[in-house]
């Protein structure tokens, strides 16, 4: 395991807690409170410093300020709202990779979990284990640039068996607002608009099929005025783009159709790329080289237009919108396939990069998970739950300023060093510091994804 300790290549606390101090101040500002001002910082410290766990007690402990109680009564007890800290994420998130190229993913993690008293603690699918088991799922938005990710909203699922016990809510203290049903998208589309209505600027949503398959999740997008791309199930019903709604021919007898229906049926994903031209494509370098792999696309109607009798084959969908149909065969054999509402004359390559940009969260949730404790915190409320998931996306955000500025410290020393070496001689003055300052968080690898 990786922790923070080598993210910030073993220097001591002293050397980046008055770094931290004076990036933190916006947030701290917006704290007012002085003992909170002051637990901020030193939480975030913990999740970033060495150690295994990185939940109060160990933390506290390895700060040896014996402030435990302190600690513990911030993140789990104190009365403050935490959505002025939640704005001044975006806004960092923002200046730091926010852009029209930016992207914004859209996924969720499981943290296992034992017992059944931890908020929204359940038997659910956990998509990091591949299988069924006991945790909590969060919904994450990650904004990212150029290879560069920032975790901005984490926000709790809560499944039928906790919405559906008000006692047990109130038990743990989940707000009143977040008591009603609201499926992982909907929670979604609720982040996407908070970090929209802040300012926060982003090219493409990207989801996977979990996200995917939901129609009201992609048509909410749509007429959010949003550009997207997401997987879906290769059963998903699509029609041809060239689908026309008709009048159906009625027998003499019969009652007079009062709705026109498509001239044709819709047909899976799979079925409709079957005949599709593949074509190899690599989108960018990995590992162990170029990334690629065989992509097909062509232009489709979604199945999702409301619902209606067709014929004697039942109620289908009617066609819904233009979009792009896109298929992925993988060096294994195996086929993925995607929707995207990206303009008509958007090239393949265009398309399979964009498809495979959502990389980028999976290993920001590992980095959360592995570097920062995001899975450690062992309180069972709501709050101290989001406030722990906020604090690990606060030190998540800082490790990524600091890895940015000594991105730009290199780059500057190249352009200096090649201006040198241009005019025909070496600079006389020594080395200095900064051009030797360690990143703040390593490289993310690029993994063959």
């Amino acid at each position: 395991m990786t922790h923070g300790w080598s993210a910030l290549g073993g220097l001591t606390m002293v050397d980046w807690e008055d770094e931290l101090e004076r990036w933190l101040k916006p947030f701290l500002d917006r704290l007012g409170h002085k003992t909170r001002q002051r637990m901020c910082p030193l939480y975030v410290a913990g999740l970033i410093g060495p150690g295994d766990r990185k939940s109060v007690q160990p933390m506290a402990e390895r700060l040896a300020t014996g402030n435990y109680d302190q600690l513990h009564h911030f993140i789990a007890d104190g009365v403050w709202d935490a959505t002025p800290l939640e704005s001044e994420l975006l806004n960092q998130a923002d200046r730091l990779v926010g852009g029209k190229d930016a992207v914004l993913v859209i996924d969720d993690t499981a943290m296992p979990k034992k017992g059944e008293r931890s908020v929204g603690v359940a038997a659910q699918y956990a998509s990091a284990l591949g299988k069924t088991a006991n945790c909590q799922t969060l919904v994450s938005l990650t904004l990212a640039r150029g290879e560069v990710p920032v975790m901005i909203a984490l926000r709790l699922f809560l499944p039928e068996s906790w919405t559906n016990d008000t006692p047990r809510l109130k038990r743990v203290g989940v707000p009143v607002e977040y008591r009603t049903p609201r499926s992982k998208p909907e929670i979604a589309l609720a982040e996407i608009d908070r970090a929209m209505a802040a300012g926060v600027r982003f090219g493409c949503v990207l989801a996977d099929a979990g996200y995917g398959l939901s129609a009201p999740f992609r048509q909410g997008l749509t007429t959010r005025g949003l550009a997207w791309a997401v997987g879906i199930p290769r059963h998903l019903k699509v029609y041809p783009v060239g689908v026309q709604l008709i009048w159906p021919i009625t027998k003499v007898r019969g009652r007079p159709r009062k709705r026109h229906v498509p001239d044709i049926l819709s047909i899976a994903a799979e079925d409709m790329l079957a005949s599709a031209k593949w074509k190899t494509v690599s989108w960018r370098n990995g590992t162990k080289g170029r990334l690629k792999a065989r992509f097909a696309a062509i232009r489709v109607r979604t199945a999702d237009g409301p619902p209606q009798r067709i014929w004697d084959k039942g109620q289908q969908h009617l066609p819904g919108d233009e979009a792009w149909l896109i298929g992925e065969q993988r060096a294994s054999g195996e086929k993925k396939y995607y929707l995207a509402n990206l303009p008509a004359a958007t090239n393949l390559r265009t398309l399979a990069a964009t498809i495979k940009a959502r990389w980028i969260c999976e290993q920001a949730h590992q980095q959360l998970k592995e570097e920062l404790g995001l899975d450690h915190f062992e309180g069972r409320s709501w709050q101290g739950l989001h406030r722990h998931a906020l604090m690990t996306m606060i030190a998540y955000a800082f490790l990524q300023h600091r890895r940015l500025a000594q991105a730009r410290r290199k780059k500057k020393n190249q352009r200096t060093s090649a201006s040198a070496k241009l005019a025909g001689g070496t600079p006389r003055h020594r080395r200095s510091h900064s051009a030797t300052a360690i990143s703040a968080m390593p490289i993310l690898q690029k993994t063959n994804t």
